[in-house]
């Protein structure tokens, strides 16, 4: 495995205290996207054409390393790495081998992983070795046809060899569904028993305003108020008080036994629990990710190589500009998105 810290990075250091923002809550889940790049094209995420941004404004390996663990020695406990798709990322699983040192060393929890599952079946086994233990899997249709249609002439195969290669590596796998009105809304609940069945949890998602795309999100936009409203109508959900670090809601469906979750930013804001702030691959740190104002890390990364205090320095005074919510909404038919930046970039 490729070692992509130095010694001076990786030296120990006393622990800082926590990051707090303004209002009060201690920031310690972050997620880092680690690509612009996908292999598909999801209709709701990306243009068919989308221009991804060339190789010397994205960080290095090396940088994504100091940065994650910058963010560690200020005291993040979960740390998600995200794309586009990560596994397109040359390297990224020596990335992942050497992050896992935090897991070691005991000053990281979780270390973790968003993917859209087709290249799971390479790199499941690899991924497993390198400390991850759980994954999410972005999949809105078990429907060959339509998944080739949401996602622009992606093969459902690749995804369930990926995840067939997932289990068999001992990796916990969470499915990720985006609820659309045209695409899946009349398959959601079978998503839920194939999930359950198989011993995944899955949580649905709301469409969210991020990004042009060739079509018009009020099209696709389903509340997921009226989904769960459905779902009652058929099984017994009992809400469960477990909190995974992200936003989502959580519920039992006792008639199968399994996990449903529900991240509803449009119809219900979950802002007020917020422990979260992402990174892009350009080194941006978005303290909101229904927000514009940002911080530029990676100037401080290239600026100072080999001293990572200005970068802890330029993060912790991000956070004193953390926003207590999101201005995301569903406008008018034709509306802008309410931000500008497409989701591949932010990270998921």
């Amino acid at each position: 495995m490729t070692v992509i810290h130095s010694a001076s990075h990786a030296a120990a250091r006393p622990a800082s205290p926590a990051l707090v923002d303004p209002f009060g809550r201690v920031i310690d889940y972050v997620r880092v996207s680690v690509t612009d790049r996908c292999d598909l094209r999801c209709t709701y995420c990306m243009l068919e054409r989308q221009t991804f941004l060339p190789r010397s404004e994205i960080l290095s390996l090396e940088e994504l390393d100091r940065l994650c663990s910058a963010f560690v020695d200020l005291g993040t406990r979960r740390l998600r790495l995200t794309g586009g798709e990560p596994l397109v990322r040359k390297g990224f699983i020596d990335l992942v081998g050497n992050l896992s040192r935090h897991l070691r060393s005991g000053a990281l929890d979780e270390l973790t992983l968003t993917t859209n599952g087709t290249r799971l079946a390479d790199h499941a086994e690899g991924l497993a070795r390198a400390g991850v233990r759980r994954i999410n899997v972005s999949l809105d249709t078990l429907d060959p046809d339509a998944y080739r249609r949401i996602t622009r002439g992606g093969d459902l195969d690749r995804v369930m060899a990926g995840l067939a290669a997932a289990r068999t590596a001992g990796l916990k796998v969470k499915i990720n569904a985006v609820a659309l009105k045209a695409d899946n809304a009349g398959e959601l609940a079978g998503m839920v028993r194939w999930a359950h069945a198989g011993g995944m949890d899955l949580t649905l998602i709301e469409t969210m305003p991020l990004g042009e795309i060739e079509g018009d999100r009020t099209d696709q936009y389903l509340s997921l108020a009226d989904v769960r409203a459905d779902l009652e109508r058929q099984w017994t959900l009992t809400p469960l008080t477990r909190r995974t670090g992200g936003p989502a809601r959580y519920v039992r469906v006792e008639e199968t036994g399994g996990v449903l979750g529900f991240i509803t930013p449009m119809s219900h804001t979950f802002c007020e629990t917020c422990n979260r702030v992402r990174v892009t691959c350009t080194g941006e740190l978005f303290m909101c990710l229904g927000q514009d104002d940002k911080a530029d890390l990676r100037t401080v990364l290239r600026e100072h190589p080999a001293d990572d205090s200005h970068l802890r320095s330029a993060i912790r005074e991000a956070i004193t500009r953390k926003p207590m919510g999101h201005d995301f909404r569903i406008e008018r038919r034709g509306a802008a998105p309410a931000v500008a930046r497409p989701m591949s970039m932010t990270g998921g």
